[in-house]
């Protein structure tokens, strides 16, 4: 797992160290170390902690004119032992909202399994990212390149209420883009879904 990094590829757009606005805002990172681990494999230092002992996030930009985000994750999601989405959702979800930003892109290739339990977090975040879109600008929660037993298993705990995942959201190629060409389309796609 030490060999699967976050992707530094959008670095010249974005680094969460550096904005102010960011929940990592500050981090100093030390490549030669590797200290965080996932059941005992250690991880690449670029991962973050965000209160789950099983999975790490990445952001991998902010736009906070446009109220977008894109977070890349790694590990396993354990809502059933470690509440991993009540991590997320107060340590990291809430900060960003407050920003402005309700448009999330969670990124989930390296998520390697799915635990689910309660959904009241899961609701409560999309409920927030609804009340946000009164002010005119529609947000979303979106999950991007899950493995297809991952979205399985959420499905199955009915997170796809509240997460659209799925179909051409499936989008392999996002390295190539640009991180506003991939916000424009998933808007795109998420206008058609929505029907707005």
């Amino acid at each position: 797992m030490h060999q699967i990094e976050p992707y530094f590829g959008w670095n010249a757009h974005y680094d969460s160290s550096e904005d102010q606005h960011s929940p990592f805002y500050g981090k100093e990172y030390n490549y030669d170390l590797y200290s965080e681990n996932i059941y005992g494999y250690y991880i690449d230092p670029g991962w973050d902690f965000f209160g789950s002992e099983t999975l790490y996030m990445k952001v991998l930009y902010a736009d906070y004119v446009e109220g977008f985000i894109v977070i890349e994750f790694i590990g396993e999601w354990n809502d059933a032992i470690n509440n991993d989405i009540m991590h997320l959702k107060r340590n990291v979800v809430e900060h960003i909202l407050s920003t402005g930003i309700n448009k999330f892109i969670l990124i989930g290739e390296n998520i390697l399994n799915f635990h689910g339990s309660d959904d009241s977090y899961y609701e409560e975040w999309f409920e927030e990212v609804e009340d946000a879109s009164l002010s005119g600008n529609q947000g979303w929660v979106t999950a991007i390149c899950f493995r297809d037993f991952v979205e399985q298993e959420m499905a199955a705990y009915e997170i796809d209420q509240y997460i659209n995942f799925g179909g051409k959201l499936q989008i392999i190629n996002w390295r190539t883009m640009t991180p506003k060409a991939l916000c424009s389309i998933v808007e795109e796609m998420m206008q058609g879904r929505l029907g707005v």
